[in-house]
């Protein structure tokens, strides 16, 4: 039996030639994020804490935008050729869609990683999220304009895959997997407008000394409207694995076809319109704006409920079909040591429990109380370190045969290496969460307070930094058996037919859906609409207040502490106790980092 490499050749590169680009950025990501998680519990320091934020930014960067989003355009390719069973319609225009990605991946890389070697007059420590007013250098933005121009060309690719076969099918339903690549690029661009406007006529001109100033809440705001919706888009390849190979694995099929097209729609229809809910805290945008956007972020509970009922069903009929019985016994029935059902199952599991945190980010009132803490990170290593990323490398199990006709080097080390994932995980995000509840905070290299003790209720705050140490350290563990047994498959020997591949139709197929979850435009249309509903009056008050472009200028993304340090001390034996006495702290260290500049 032919497998998708030998169907489907040059796309088989292509989908290759994504997955390596995204592995070697998880390989990296992956050990700065060791490094921080020794550094900031102070377990093992082996750099500045000036550099912890360069490292974090090139954690972000890699980790959520890099490794996530090549994974997607590598399965979201197989998925449109497997889906319409034929090859794309243009290979050249699918390998500059990949070159332009990958320059712009290079170009962010260099500008962050630069920040390394102070003798290069580069640097990026502005994390993924580069809020205003600290500011980049142009490659960093360049390069992330560049890598969203890459995105936008792949989907334009997989319409054009949709628009032939269309041609060929008129009175076919969408097949389910391209369904779910078609439905996930519409809210991607949709999504991706607010962040492109940013970076283009904002902040590349604004680096560039084009524009003197930006509007920070502007820009920030702008970011949010991508920032939610992006969580969604890392998260639709998992998805699409849950829905239509987890089930196969399980030994079943899936439950509905026509549900899993409901929760598609929902999430064109809810991702986007929610952004503010990122915002609570920001005094720029009025109450009753974050209380439309905390309403908005309640809907989206039903999309993720409706997945979380059709995936185990699936699953629950897979293991019946293979003799489970019983409540619960049927557990005991599914494929457990399959390294790529495992991995998934225990993905979903975790995205479950992060979903309950999530409510809590999600509630005006509540959010409060975790804001800016190391809660946040927690739901985030749960929700897209966990559900995306361990889905991404136990999918990769099964995936990877199809694409290079090989057969998985160690299964025993896979099974191992996403279970080692899981427990990692637990770990480090138990840690988190509560040390979110004693306030400790995130983004910083030195999260203990001056003078200040947390007090906690249970455990101890050196016990929390312990677990977040350990947890870091099995996920590093992880991630390099993950890479070996990878990098063993690719050298192993071409093989006849490496994996199964075939998905078996749904139980309930998609003859039973209405036709108009099929109408792309319509869904599109009322997108928008939702959108210029959520976001035309916020915008318009801030830009109103502030102005289009504002009025802060560029902030070092790093002051010299030495620098500061010496300037202070050549000034005070100068000042008189009198004197000292009026003399305010941030004030002064506002003017001498002024007068000195950027230094790096």
């Amino acid at each position: 039996m032919a497998t998708f490499v030998d169907r489907y050749p040059d796309e088989a590169k292509v989908v290759q030639a994504s997955f390596a680009v995204a592995f070697i950025a998880l390989g990296i990501g992956a050990f700065f994020g060791l490094i921080q998680a020794l550094h900031r519990t102070n377990v093992l320091r082996v750099i500045d804490s000036v550099d912890y934020y360069t490292l974090l930014t090139a954690h972000g960067v890699l980790l959520a935008l890099v490794f996530t989003i090549f994974f997607l355009v590598g399965v979201f390719t197989w998925a449109i050729a497997k889906g319409f069973e034929r090859p794309l319609p243009d290979i050249r225009l699918t390998w500059a869609w990949f070159g332009l990605m990958t320059t712009g991946t290079v170009l962010n890389a260099v500008a962050i990683l630069a920040g390394l070697v102070p003798e290069i007059p580069m640097s990026a420590d502005v994390l993924y999220t580069f809020y205003a007013p600290l500011e980049a250098h142009p490659a960093f933005y360049i390069g992330l304009a560049m890598f969203i121009v890459g995105t936008w060309m792949a989907g334009a690719d997989w319409f054009l895959a949709y628009r032939d076969w269309r041609g060929d099918n008129p009175d076919e339903r969408i097949p389910l997997q391209p369904f779910i690549v078609l439905t996930t690029m519409i809210m991607w661009y949709v999504s991706t407008l607010g962040v492109a406007v940013a970076v283009v006529f904002f902040l590349i001109p604004w680096s560039l000394g084009l524009i003197e100033t930006v509007n920070p809440l502007l820009t920030r705001t702008l970011f949010w409207y991508f920032g939610h919706p992006v969580v969604y888009f890392w998260l639709m390849p998992a998805y699409l694995l849950w829905y239509t190979v987890l089930p196969k694995l399980a030994g079943g099929r899936l439950f509905s076809d026509p549900l899993a097209r409901v929760v598609f729609v929902l999430f064109v229809l809810l991702s986007t319109p929610v952004g503010i809910h990122h915002q609570y805290v920001d005094p720029g945008i009025a109450e009753g704006f974050k209380f439309i956007a905390m309403t908005n972020t309640m809907f989206l509970l039903l999309p993720s409920l409706l997945t979380a009922f059709t995936v185990v069903a699936s699953v629950e009929h897979g293991a019946r079909q293979r003799g489970g019985d019983g409540y619960l016994r049927w557990l005991g029935a599914l494929p457990w040591r399959d390294p790529a059902f495992a991995g998934m199952a225990l993905a979903g599991l975790m995205f479950a429990a992060g979903g309950f945190s999530g409510m809590i980010n999600a509630g005006m009132n509540i959010n409060y109380l975790i804001h800016n803490t190391l809660w946040v990170p927690g739901h985030f290593h749960m929700t897209v370190g966990t559900a995306v990323a361990l889905t991404m490398m136990a999918g990769t199990y099964w995936l990877l045969p199809q694409i290079t006709g090989k057969t998985i080097y160690s299964r025993p080390i896979g099974l191992f290496q996403v279970v080692l994932w899981f427990i990692g995980m637990v770990f480090m995000s138990n840690a988190m969460h509560r040390g979110g509840l004693l306030g400790i905070p995130r983004r910083t290299a030195e999260p203990q307070y001056q003078n200040f003790d947390f007090a906690a209720a249970v455990g101890s705050v050196g016990e929390i930094r312990m677990q977040i140490a350990f947890g870091g350290v099995l996920l590093f563990l992880s991630v390099v058996l993950f890479l070996f047994n990878v990098a063993a498959t690719w050298a192993e020997s071409r093989v006849d037919t490496p994996v199964d591949d075939t998905i078996p139709e749904p139980l309930s197929p998609s003859s039973g859906a209405p036709l108009i979850l099929d109408n792309l435009s319509l869904w599109t249309g009322i997108a928008v609409v939702l959108v210029i509903l959520a976001y035309t009056l916020p915008l318009a008050g801030i830009i109103t207040d502030s102005g289009l472009l504002g009025s802060s200028q560029g902030f070092p993304v790093v002051v010299s502490l030495d620098a500061l340090a010496e300037a202070a001390a050549s000034a005070l034996p100068h000042v008189s106790p009198d004197a000292a006495a009026g003399i305010h702290p941030l004030d002064t260290a506002a003017d001498l980092a002024a007068e000195l500049g950027v230094s790096r």
